[in-house]
C-alpha cells in the first residue's frame, strides 16, 4: 500500500527522512520561551506594541460598529453594509485580491523554481532576493506614478505600443478598472510571493528526486506524487498571505483611480473623512468587515503554514 510522507508518523519522519517531528519541535520551543528570560527581553516589547496598535484599535473599531452617535447600542451600521455600494466594494476587493493573488502565486513560484531550485545559477540567487525585497515594498503613490507614466495613456510603453499601429485602448485595457489594478497589484506580489515561497523550495531535498529516480519514477511522477504535495501547504499559505497584503492595500488604488472603483479601503476612507458626509461608524462597521476577513485570512496561513513546517530545513 503506498503513504505518502506527509502522512507518515512522527517517529517514522524522524527515522526517514532525519527531522525533529513537529510535536517534539513545538515542546522545545515551549521549554525554551519558559527557561530563557532573554527572550521576553526582546519579544515583551514586541507584543506591546502588537497590544497598543493592533489588538486594543481592534477592540475599539469591534465597540464603535455597534454604538451611535449617543452611544447606545446599534445595528445600523453592520446592516448597512448590505446596501448596493458596499457590496459592490466587497465583490471589487476580494476579485481583485483573489486574482491578484493567484497570479501572484503561479507567476512568483514558477520564477523562485527557475532562479532558486536545484540546478539554478547561483549568481541569480541573491540579486533576484534583493530585487524582491526591494520591489514588494515598493508600492503607494511611486508605484501609481511609475505605472501611469508606462502604460497610462500616456505612458511610454502605450506610445511605443501606438507608434507600432497597436492602440492599446481598443483591448479594453485600462489602469484604472479592477483588471488594470490586477497588473499593477503584480508588480509587487509576484516579488512577495518569491520571497514567501523560496523556505519552502529549500526544503526539498535533493536526495528525494534522486531516490525518485532510482525507483524508475520520471520527473512528471516525482513532481505529481512528492514535490507538489510537499509544497502544496506552503503555496497555499504564500497565496493566502498574498490575499491578506491585496485586500488591506490603500494608497496604490487612491493613487490611481481617486476613488473611483469601489473597494472597501477607500470606502472606509470616503466616509471617515467625506466633505459631504462623514460617518465614522459607518467607516468602523466596514472595517470591522476587514478585521474579520484579515482574521479569516490569518488563520488559513497559520494553518497552511504549520502543514508546511515539517518539511523546512
Amino acid at each position: 500500500m503506498e503513504e505518502h510522507p506527509a502522512l507518515l508518523p512522527d517517529v517514522l519522519v524522524s527515522e526517514l527522512f532525519g527531522q525533529t517531528p513537529p510535536r517534539t519541535v513545538r515542546r522545545n520551543r515551549l521549554a525554551r520561551w519558559r527557561s530563557d528570560p532573554l527572550t521576553w527581553l526582546f519579544v515583551g516589547p514586541l507584543l506591546a506594541y502588537l497590544i497598543a496598535f493592533m489588538a486594543l484599535p481592534s477592540i475599539a473599531v469591534l465597540i464603535s460598529a455597534f454604538r451611535d452617535d449617543a452611544g447606545h447600542f446599534t445595528t445600523q451600521y453592520v446592516q448597512a453594509l448590505t446596501q448596493t455600494q458596499y457590496l459592490l466594494g466587497l465583490k471589487n476587493t476580494l476579485t481583485l485580491s483573489f486574482f491578484s493573488a493567484l497570479i501572484g502565486a503561479v507567476l512568483g513560484a514558477l520564477l523562485a523554481w527557475l532562479a532558486l531550485g536545484p540546478g539554478s545559477p547561483g549568481w541569480l540567487r541573491r540579486p533576484l532576493l534583493a530585487f524582491s525585497g526591494v520591489a514588494s515594498n515598493f508600492a503607494g503613490i511611486p508605484l501609481a506614478l511609475a505605472f501611469l507614466m508606462t502604460l497610462g495613456s500616456t505612458g511610454v510603453v502605450t506610445r511605443l505600443l501606438a507608434g507600432a499601429g497597436f492602440d492599446l485602448s481598443r483591448t479594453g485595457f485600462s489602469l484604472f478598472n479592477v483588471w488594470g489594478l490586477v497588473v499593477v497589484y503584480l508588480y509587487f506580489q509576484i516579488p512577495l510571493m518569491v520571497i514567501l515561497i523560496a523556505p519552502a523550495l529549500e526544503g526539498l531535498r535533493a536526495e528525494w528526486a534522486e531516490a525518485a529516480e532510482n525507483l524508475g519514477a520520471s520527473r512528471t511522477v516525482y513532481w505529481r506524487r512528492i514535490g507538489l504535495p510537499i509544497i502544496a501547504p506552503a503555496l497555499l499559505a504564500c497565496a493566502t498571505m498574498l490575499f491578506g497584503n491585496a485586500f488591506a492595500t490603500y494608497a496604490t488604488p487612491y493613487a490611481l483611480t481617486s476613488g473611483t472603483v469601489a473597494l472597501l479601503p477607500l470606502q472606509i476612507a470616503a466616509v471617515m473623512t467625506g466633505n459631504v458626509l462623514s460617518e465614522p461608524q459607518m467607516g468602523r462597521a466596514i472595517a470591522l468587515l476587514i478585521i474579520v476577513i484579515m482574521l479569516i485570512t490569518v488563520a488559513l496561513y497559520t494553518y497552511f503554514d504549520r502543514l508546511s513546517s515539517r518539511w523546512r530545513p
